[in-house]
């Protein structure tokens, strides 16, 4: 599972740097400037929990069941948080209107809540 965990991350903090780079480049000449704001954001959150997911695919504090809930409630929450912000701030350029779906933004939102507070949980139970 690590590896699979440590594999993901780099593809997504892959994914983020490259997303950035279009958004600082060339997004920015094409949209206003909340739309940028939108798409920055699902960037951020994307490298903040791509960084997280490489800190529990390289500890071994964690255990291997703990992981496996992070891992998927982690890369779910960044397909629906951040996922949802690409397509929000894309909205113009694409063949439908994706706005109505932006209620799966605090969705996503809320797996990366309940990721970080699985981490908690595990580091809690091994320590009483």
């Amino acid at each position: 599972m690590d590896k699979k965990i440590i594999k993901t991350a780099a593809i997504l903090g892959f994914i983020a740097i490259a997303f950035g780079a279009f958004g600082a480049h060339s997004l920015k000449k094409m949209v206003g400037v909340l739309e940028l704001n939108t798409f920055e954001t699902g960037v951020r959150y994307q490298m903040y929990h791509a960084l997280f997911l490489l800190f529990v695919g390289t500890t071994n504090s964690i255990s291997d069941a703990a992981k496996k809930v992070i891992y998927f409630t982690t890369l779910s929450g960044i397909v629906l948080f951040s996922g949802s912000l690409y397509f929000i701030a894309l909205n113009d350029f694409l063949p439908f209107n994706f706005k109505p779906f932006g209620f799966v933004t605090p969705i996503g939102g809320l797996l990366f809540l309940a990721a970080w507070f699985w981490l908690f949980l595990n580091f809690y139970k091994k320590n009483h």
